[in-house]
Parts: structure tokens; sequence; C-alpha cells
């Protein structure tokens, strides 16, 4: 897709404008450069970025497995991955103005969601911020409100939702 742009595997060569763009669009949630370079090490299969035609990045991907229902604190490394886990948990989906508007993001979860499945998890889950719950719920999420999850969230701010996807329906 030399022509276009288009979504491809994240690299560790790709960081410092994944960094510039974390900047960008989640001013109000910033995390360290470790934290990305961890997600890479631990789930490369769910870091992607989108690439513009001269090789530029508009946007990223970072997911992994993690446990349903629990949320990983902002700015935390994960250590590892359980074991066992049936629920993909996109970390962070960030598109720059000049990569949005082009279906870009409905084409990365559409293929995340795809990998989820065939990986064997049963659902997909995320925090929205940024008043992304509507695109969320276009994308099939749904609310989940549990107290436990309401008091990690107020980490984020007032409008952060957990959302969840089952990957049967």
């Amino acid at each position: 897709m030399s022509h276009e742009t288009g979504w491809r595997c994240m690299a560790p060569a790709d960081m410092p404008a994944v960094m510039a763009i974390a900047a960008v669009v989640h001013p109000d949630y910033p995390e360290d450069e470790a934290i990305f370079v961890e997600r890479l090490r631990l789930a490369p299969e769910g870091c992607h970025v989108l690439a513009a035609s001269g090789g530029a990045l508009q946007g990223y991907l970072v997911s992994h497995p993690w446990p349903a229902d629990t949320v990983p604190a902002l700015n935390s490394r994960l250590g590892r991955i359980p074991d066992g886990v049936a629920n993909w948990y996109i970390h962070d989906l960030a598109l720059l103005p000049a990569g949005r508007g082009s279906g870009a993001a409905v084409a990365i979860v559409t293929a995340i969601a795809r990998h989820a499945a065939a990986a064997g998890h049963t659902s997909l889950a995320l925090v929205a911020v940024n008043d992304s719950t509507g695109f969320w719920r276009r994308q099939g999420f749904r609310e989940v409100h549990d107290p436990a999850l309401d008091r990690k969230l107020a980490s984020y701010d007032d409008a952060a939702r957990y959302m969840r996807r089952e990957l049967n329906d």
C-alpha cells in the first residue's frame, strides 16, 4: 500500500512517532514511553500504526489480552499477560485529525476483533475517553456499570466509560 494510508504492525522504531501522536490526541492521559514499549513486547500482534503514503504515522492501536471487568491503571506496566484470559483489551486507539474520517478506525477495530476471536477470546473491552462512547457504541460496545470499575475510572476523568463487546454476537 505505498500509494495510500494503511495499517501495519507497530515496530520499536515507531515509538517516537507513537508518543508524539499520543501527546496530541490524549494530552489529558499522559503515559510514559515504557508503557507502550512493554505493550508492544507483550502483545506485538495487538499493536499497529496507521502509516500515510509518505510513511508519516497518522495513528496507532495498542491492544492486548487482559481480564474482563478490570482496567490496567493509567501509566502502569502490566508485568505480564495473565494466562487463560478470554478478553482482549483495547488500551489505546489514537488518530491524528489527518487520519480521521477515512474509515481507518473502523477497519482496525474490525481487524483486531477478528484477530481476538480467532485466538479464542470471547470479548473486547476498553475505556472510552474524549467523548468517544458514540464511536464505540457503533462498533458494538456497551457500557458496563460496576462500582469497583467506576472507582478505577476516576483516575481518568468523570466522562471515562468502561465498555465491552462480546465476540460471539
